[in-house]
């Protein structure tokens, strides 16, 4: 009944600005209108000089004028349409005509009163455009206050359905958070034993992890209030009304303690403060604001609030500090088992076919995220329903895969012969690289269909999750590279754009095994990332020269090390590019056949 209350006041609150802006915007079309509309100029437009010269020869036989106004309109004898004229001193000239009455000329003077916008007062239309810009600040600030401050899943029918249940791959997760839902259900439990409830829960992790998805999932588990809101939704152009949209929240979540209070997308307002001016400043007040109010809870404000982001750098360290965000909970990509599991979820509603192997789809997709094996499922199923399959078969899943991670395959391309060879022997000399180098996964697929902006590519099989990359794997990573740029000089004698991509992930890799990782052997495990250009001086005047060097050192290497294996093993790297010509494709079964 409450909430039917403040919808119908919220309609009232929307209807009433609307009828003020309505006016506002009438009387200023009047008043526009009726300002202008006699001075518009058109073919019968008398000049006033020819009209003092009609006057003197007794032509005209009828004025019409408004008092106070310059224009008027004049009756020409022998002339059907009247016309319009300008007069520049309205009491000189109605003197004139007096004075042609008197000398017997037969002239009608008309004089008209004011109408009722030319009666209002020069300063009220001055200030009109004044009174306009008020009207749309009132309209404005009421539809700032309109909607709800964060949606409220309390009662029956909007409480979320997502249980804990239908998140996979987080289980050690699910855990410390099925504690904050035990702490909202029973806080007295904690309370006997001297425990303090945790003021905030903050999770952080890639984008498509399930951050959301697990706040949702508390939704569905906990008997209390829901307050979502999003971060952006506290950013307002106006000052103060960031910080106003907090206190409102809060005051909210007061009412409806006990509560969880879910901010998604937080480092809108919580990035770190600056001295800046502007729109930095309003944030600045926003994220004062909330810093405020969670230090404002009393023990007996049963209220925890969680947040999500996947950029936890940027967060200020006041947000961080306990008291506030006491715990903070990292949501990593699935593992093998996570992914599987979260494949079942996703496939229940599905029709897969029964030789569907979900285990062989989550070994091969090592690194995916929750959000990434949810599509490919998804994009499975319009593939096979494209295709007029019964099921979803393997090879649409095999088809969506390729979809996600490298792009749509476009058959209609038409390139030349010397465009198709040029990609065969490059896409080879990634593959004949790869094969020879021990710490890299093996070919899955090499194709030279063009697919989403690349023209070839090279698949990897990826059925291992990796949590530490070695300073050897980086090594050869950069070698298998850049075996497409090898093969193009080797073959062809010439290199071509196509290698762009390789080479700003090369440099990249590169970039950081000096700067990041410590990986250089002359510099030494030292960390150069996010330093400022002043503070790299400590370590040497040419402090850039010298990493620039050791960068350029891993990549030449690489090149080299890739032309190496690519001249011992010429046969294979040609026999590949022949088939590939040939074919456009090669499997994983077809390339292990070529080496044995």
């Amino acid at each position: 009944m409450d909430k039917n209350k403040k919808s119908n006041k919220n309609k009232g609150l929307l209807i009433s600005s609307i009828i003020l802006m309505s006016i506002v915007i009438i009387l200023a079309g009047i008043a526009i209108f009726y300002i202008t509309k006699d001075e518009e100029k058109d073919e019968k437009t008398l000049a006033y000089t020819e009209l003092i010269k009609e006057i003197s020869y007794g032509n005209i036989e009828k004025i019409e004028m408004t008092v106070g106004s310059t224009n008027v309109k004049v009756k020409v004898k022998d002339v059907e349409e009247e016309k319009k004229s300008i007069v520049p001193n309205t009491e000189a000239f109605i003197e004139l005509v007096q004075q042609k009455v008197a000398d017997g000329n037969d002239i009608e003077l008309i004089q008209k009163p004011k109408s009722v916008l030319m009666q209002l007062p020069a300063t009220f239309l001055g200030l009109l455009p004044t009174f306009i810009m008020l009207g749309l600040f009132v309209m404005i600030f009421k539809m700032q206050g309109l909607g709800e401050k964060g949606k409220v899943y309390e009662d029956t029918e909007r409480k979320t359905k997502i249980r804990f249940k239908d998140v996979a791959g987080l289980d050690e997760e699910k855990e410390e958070l099925i504690e904050i839902v035990d702490f909202l259900k029973r806080p007295e439990k904690f309370t006997k034993m001297g425990a303090k409830i945790p003021k905030g829960v903050l999770l952080y992790g890639k984008p498509g992890t399930g951050k959301t998805l697990i706040a949702k999932a508390i939704a569905g588990e906990a008997d209390v209030p829901f307050i979502s809101m999003s971060g952006s939704e506290f950013i307002e152009m106006f000052a103060g009304l960031g910080a106003s949209r907090v206190r409102k929240l809060f005051d909210k979540a007061r009412k409806l303690s006990p509560c969880i209070v879910f901010i998604d997308e937080i480092d809108a307002i919580g990035a770190r403060r600056t001295s800046n001016s502007g729109a930095e400043t309003e944030n600045n007040q926003t994220l004062n604001q909330l810093l405020v109010e969670m230090d404002g809870f009393s023990s007996e404000e049963t209220i925890i609030v969680l947040a999500a982001t996947n950029r936890p750098e940027m967060l200020d360290k006041a947000l961080l500090r306990p008291g506030r965000f006491d715990r903070q909970i990292t949501i990593p990509n699935p593992d093998l088992k996570g992914r599987l599991d979260i494949l079942k979820i996703h496939s229940e509603d599905k029709r897969l076919a029964e030789d569907v192997n979900l285990e062989s789809i989550a070994e091969d997709t090592a690194g995916f995220t929750g959000a990434e094996l949810a599509n490919i499922l998804n994009e499975a199923a319009i593939i096979a329903t494209i295709n007029k399959h019964e099921d979803i078969e393997n090879i649409d899943i095999e088809e969506a895969v390729k979809k996600v991670t490298v792009g749509l395959e476009k058959h209609s391309r038409v390139y030349s012969e010397k465009d198709k060879k040029l990609t065969a022997y490059h896409e080879a000399g990634h593959a004949v690289v790869s094969r020879y180098l021990e710490t890299q996964t093996d070919v899955k697929e090499v194709s030279i269909i063009p697919r989403g902006v690349a023209g070839g590519y090279t698949m990897y099989k990826s059925d291992e999750d990796k949590y530490y990359i070695s300073k050897t794997e980086m090594q050869e990573k950069l070698i298998a590279l850049l075996g497409g740029r090898a093969a193009e000089k080797l073959v062809l004698d010439d290199i071509s754009t196509g290698a762009s991509n390789d080479i700003e992930v090369a440099t990249k890799i590169a970039r950081e095994m000096v700067t990041k990782y410590g990986m250089s052997d002359n510099l030494g495990p030292i960390d150069f990332q996010g330093k400022e250009q002043n503070d790299m001086f400590v370590f040497g005047e040419n402090i850039g020269d010298k990493i620039g060097a050791e960068v350029k050192s891993l990549i030449d290497k690489a090149y080299n090390d890739a032309q190496k294996l690519l001249i011992e093993h010429r046969d294979k790297l040609d026999v590949i590019a022949q088939t590939l010509l040939e074919k456009e494709k090669i499997n994983e079964h077809e390339f292990k056949k070529i080496f044995e």
